[in-house]
């Protein structure tokens, strides 16, 4: 039996912009993970996880296919990551087996509920990494997000694919999302071979080092929020404001893009200037689409935080989930953890995930 793992992510910046083709957003990938655990069946395969111990589905094979019985949609990411993971590998001339693939996660809290760290991203990478360590076959990162990626976006039809990036690549991130039309459009067009060493029209994916004096506080708000359904919302409402929402794209990649030199130049003061600023534009952009981004108990996590001399905004689609603070490391930073307790906020002792080999610390 193999194991392999896929860690989940947050957003630091860019969020909402970086959906519009082209444009940036920093990520990172967490110390929580989905584990896919993967082994040979001899006559049909299965797939199984510890969060859904009432739900199976079994598989085989049909004229080299993989044909699923039974309700999938809540295996959705993982059926659709295999079937596009097979493809590729028979697209290189490998036999196909069956296998039984069983999930675990730390991605939610002991009682189910979600953290908001990407969980749907980090089963699909977890599936297309096991599969290919099955066989044999070693992807690189760029490869897995890409798989990864074609997998997730057919199912989700929405959203920029940064979590995706951060679960494949690891690490702090610079994410330029791609051109999805463009995606959809070839995979009728190439083969997935094809796709996989073909430039992706506008995608940039860079690792980057934080400044040296950052440290990072992640408060979860314990209320769960949906990505895909804020994501349409937005989407919804700015049809009728393209020209404010226009300024607001391009706001957020000037923004972004100082954060990324901040990184370059090692600048905690120049990189929290930033966290304030993306904050200040995704309060417009709520106020423009109607959109609930900042709640109440992220408005007292951001509030406390700058009390205490750090910067912080809402991570990720906002709504709930979590917060993130940006704080010199030489501050006491367990102080504003109890400040976060009495506002009921749960400080989240997680850390970033760089692979084995990456290059980005932190």
């Amino acid at each position: 039996m193999l194991t392999v793992k896929a860690p989940g992510k947050l957003y630091i910046a860019g969020e909402y912009a970086v959906v519009k083709s082209g444009h940036p957003a920093l990520l990172i990938a967490v110390d929580q993970f989905v584990y896919a655990k993967i082994k040979e069946a001899e006559q049909g395969g299965e797939i199984t996880s510890r969060q859904l111990p009432t739900k199976k589905v079994t598989w085989h094979h049909v004229d080299g296919q993989a044909h699923f019985l039974g309700d999938t949609k809540e295996f959705a990411y993982v059926t659709t990551a295999l079937d596009f993971t097979e493809r590729y590998l028979s697209e290189q001339g490998i036999t196909l087996k069956h296998f039984t693939l069983h999930f675990d996660s730390d991605l939610d809290s002991p009682d189910g509920k979600k953290y908001g760290l990407g969980s749907s991203a980090a089963v699909t990478v977890a599936t297309v990494k096991a599969i290919a360590a099955f066989y044999g076959v070693t992807l690189t990162a760029l490869e897995t997000f890409k798989l990864a990626a074609l997998a997730h976006y057919s199912v989700q039809k929405n959203g920029s694919l940064g979590d995706i990036a951060a679960s494949s690549f690891t690490g702090w991130l610079a994410y330029y999302s791609c051109d999805r039309s463009w995606l959809l459009k070839s995979l009728e067009r190439y083969s997935l071979n094809e796709l996989l060493h073909r430039s992706w029209p506008k995608l940039k994916i860079k690792r980057l080092t934080p400044p040296s004096a950052l440290r990072l506080l992640i408060g979860w708000t314990k209320t769960p929020a949906s990505t895909a359904k804020l994501v349409d919302q937005v989407d919804h409402s700015k049809k009728n404001s393209s020209l404010t929402y226009d300024q607001f794209l391009q706001a957020s990649k000037e923004c972004v893009e100082k954060m990324i030199q901040a990184c370059e130049t090692d600048s905690l003061e120049a990189f929290q200037a930033e966290i304030a600023h993306n904050r200040q534009l995704l309060q417009g952009l709520a106020q423009l689409t109607q959109t609930p981004i900042e709640t109440p108990v992220l408005r007292a996590l951001i509030t406390s935080t700058q009390t205490f001399g750090g910067q912080a905004k809402t991570s990720g689609a906002g709504g709930g989930d979590c917060g993130i603070a940006i704080v010199d490391k030489s501050l006491p930073y367990k102080e504003l953890y109890q400040t976060w307790k009495k506002l009921d906020i749960t400080p989240l002792l997680i850390n970033v995930y760089t692979a084995k080999g990456g290059r980005a610390n932190g």
